[in-house]
């Protein structure tokens, strides 16, 4: 599919490092320069200076160690994102992209579920085994209708804030590797699946208005 490049506003480098972290829950600082196509080294001393300023702490979590934010980092990316929202004129478009978006959340995590569950007779919480090749089909059929409904949406909310751009592509990418026969990007953890691209999108949608998550 060809993307048309789009004039949405761009987010200062201070925010985006940040935002990065937040969005991606723990990342080294690789990981963070890497997810809004940051400058590597610039990137490591803004994550220094977030570090002193409290924002950010380093942090592990079995094999996985990186950057995570802490409460007052969490605020100032709030403050941060609030001032650009409202300086971009894009609360529109992102309330209304947030509306929308929802519906296709709750198909996304009932495809994930099918696609980790495949309920028996005698235990609705079966693991799914693949060996049902038509139960899989469908499931990744409704990951590329999701996919699908998704574009427009991105394009949407890239044309106002730049730094949305490329979920749709991504999303993409990951099924199909799926398709491919790699099943682990359908909802994998620690690669850019489904899952977790569809996980970011939902996080950048809430902190961007100022919505608490389970609100």
């Amino acid at each position: 599919m060809t993307r048309i490049p789009v004039p949405g506003r761009s987010s200062q480098p201070e925010l985006l490092v940040l935002h990065s972290v937040r969005i991606q829950g723990m990342a080294d600082d690789d990981a963070v320069a890497a997810r809004f196509g940051l400058d590597p080294a610039e990137t490591s001393e803004t994550l220094l200076d977030d570090e002193a300023y409290g924002w950010v702490r380093r942090a592990a979590f079995g094999t996985t160690a990186g950057w995570s934010l802490t409460e007052r980092g969490r605020a100032e990316d709030d403050r941060l994102l609030a001032l650009e929202l409202a300086e971009s004129g894009a609360r529109a478009v992102v309330e209304e992209v947030h509306e929308a978006f929802g519906p296709l959340n709750a198909r996304l995590l009932q495809a994930c579920t099918d696609w980790q569950l495949l309920p028996a007779e005698d235990d609705r919480l079966a693991p799914n085994t693949h060996t049902d090749a038509d139960w899989d089909a469908r499931v990744l059929d409704e990951l590329a209708a999701l996919g699908g409904e998704l574009a427009p949406l991105v394009s949407s909310l890239a044309a106002v804030l730049a730094r949305f751009d490329g979920y749709d592509t991504r999303f993409e990418r990951a099924l199909d590797r799926a398709r491919a026969g790699q099943g682990e990007w359908v909802a994998g953890t620690g690669i850019a699946s489904c899952h977790a691209v569809w996980m970011e999108l939902h996080e950048d949608l809430l902190s961007t208005l100022g919505i608490p998550r389970g609100a």
